[in-house]
């Protein structure tokens, strides 16, 4: 047999295990699928299964969520499923989509649809449609492009979109230039299915994503950010990480992660910093333990951002980034703002992106039982992720020094658990808490308790616990020297 003949051969048998997955996930949900098809049917319109629904039966693993297209209009599509949905919502009424819950699925069912950019706003025009098969062309992938009726079970896919499927790769029903025009976050939605799925990006849309970038500086903040974190998540999120770079994408929202090429690790470890990052990344993905952790992944992304800023050479010809990590903590932040994070997720980050250097210098016997104790309180909450951070972060290729730094962090992680279990180092706390600091000094509450509370802390963290009494002749002392008592 040619190696043509077995590659034809083995596609026909990935679409034959396609179809049989898409019939066991079909029958799952088509109670309630065919149920409403009939409905609309009975008032006179199509419905069809359509879009991601239809792709991911095919996977086998379609969810709960299924997308529906139909000719009939929003008022229309309300008039068919009131009395029939246990819930209805009408948030995208202005794009056609009417939503609506039943038997624990929800349903969003959308006009069809002939939606344009008008190339200078950031919002789509939306007309309504009257033609599957137009619709279906105006979606952004082929693997997006395929179509089941109900309740008929007829199967549309007038772009070849089952073909790429088995072949895993992305394209567009027409040029790609045409769909990136209409919609140009779909150059990134190309990069995070690349993520998500381990597709292939097909090279005609590749060399479009590169001519086409600066056009996604149409697309509003939000929107690339949804976008983004979804392809961090993803099952390969390294692949998507270098389409972005590569295609130039990624220098219209996250620049920092391409001037990392530009910087040589001071180890040289790695061609590049570029490199050993996301070798940080996939690392951190394989340390979690119950899928993404988000911001543990964008922690290892943007760790080294602060050092094409602090690069330094000297004498004898070696590069440095001092105080690397505090540049790169403020850099994700304004980074993370200006793709409209939320501030709790920003913090999280930062708080990683400026600690994950702290662990280095361990293992030269310079940490006293204060400097674990910082290092636990500084870290807080985020104690588990700074622990996988900084293991992730070790990318040497020298075994005997990977094998050394990994013996440090262990014997650092007994330690902790040591003081930990004498201390409660979770809480650190002063020994006198504010009440019993009123009472000693006879204040009232006011900044000098604050002050008093903050001192006994920083005691409390550089000498450990203290009895009753060490505590109050500590804290009279303080007062005494700030005037606070005679």
């Amino acid at each position: 047999m040619s190696e043509a003949s077995a590659s034809h051969a083995a596609d026909r048998r990935e679409l034959t295990a396609a179809q049989r997955n898409a019939v066991a996930e079909l029958l799952r949900v088509s109670p309630v699928a065919d149920e409403l098809g009939r409905r609309f049917a009975k008032a006179g319109h199509e419905l069809h299964l359509v879009g991601g629904s239809v792709r991911d039966a095919l996977l086998g693993r379609l969810g709960h969520d299924l997308d529906f297209c139909t000719d009939a209009h929003p008022d229309q599509t309300l008039a068919v499923i009131r009395g029939w949905a246990e819930s209805i919502w009408e948030t995208g009424r202005e794009f056609g989509t009417i939503a609506c819950q039943r038997e624990g699925l929800s349903l969003e069912i959308t006009t069809f649809r002939a939606e344009a950019y008008d190339q200078v706003s950031r919002n789509p025009i939306v007309e309504y449609g009257t033609s599957l098969v137009d619709d279906l062309k105006r979606r952004d992938f082929t693997v997006n492009a395929m179509a089941v009726s109900v309740p008929e079970h007829r199967f549309t896919d007038p772009y070849g979109g089952l073909a790429d499927l088995a072949a895993k790769v992305i394209r567009t029903p027409g040029t790609p230039e045409e769909s990136f025009r209409d919609d140009p976050l779909r150059m990134l939605r190309a990069a995070r299915f690349a993520s998500q799925l381990r597709f292939t990006v097909h090279p005609e849309v590749r060399e479009a994503m590169s001519r086409m970038a600066p056009d996604l500086d149409r697309i509003t903040a939000e929107r690339i950010r949804d976008e983004f974190t979804k392809l961090l998540c993803g099952a390969d999120p390294i692949t998507g990480l270098r389409l972005l770079v590569d295609t130039g994408l990624a220098d219209h929202f996250v620049p920092e992660l391409t001037g990392l090429k530009l910087e040589i690790d001071e180890h040289a470890q790695h061609k590049d910093v570029y490199e050993h990052t996301l070798t940080v990344v996939s690392n951190a993905i394989s340390m979690e333990e119950d899928g993404c952790d988000f911001v543990l992944r964008m922690a290892a992304l943007m760790h080294d951002v602060g050092k094409p800023a602090t690069k330094a050479v000297g004498p004898d010809g070696r590069v440095s980034f001092h105080h690397h990590e505090i540049v790169g903590a403020r850099l994700t932040k304004a980074r993370m703002k200006a793709l409209r994070y939320p501030k709790d997720v920003t913090a999280q980050v930062v708080k990683l992106v400026g600690l994950h250097l702290r662990f280095y210098g361990y293992g030269r016997g310079e940490w006293t039982d204060s400097a674990v104790r910082r290092y636990v309180t500084d870290a807080g909450d985020l104690l588990p992720r700074l622990h996988k951070l900084t293991r992730s972060d070790c990318t040497t290729r020298n075994r005997r020094k990977a094998a050394q730094l990994a013996a440090d962090y262990d014997a650092l992680e007994d330690r902790i658990s040591r003081i930990a279990a004498a201390e409660d180092l979770a809480r650190v706390r002063p020994d006198l808490d504010g009440n019993a600091i009123m009472e000693l000094l006879g204040v009232p509450p006011g900044p000098i308790v604050g002050k008093a509370w903050q001192h006994l802390k920083e005691l409390r963290l550089e000498r450990g616990p203290l009895d009753r009494d060490e505590a109050e002749a500590e804290l009279l002392r303080w007062a005494r020297e700030q005037g606070v008592i005679e």
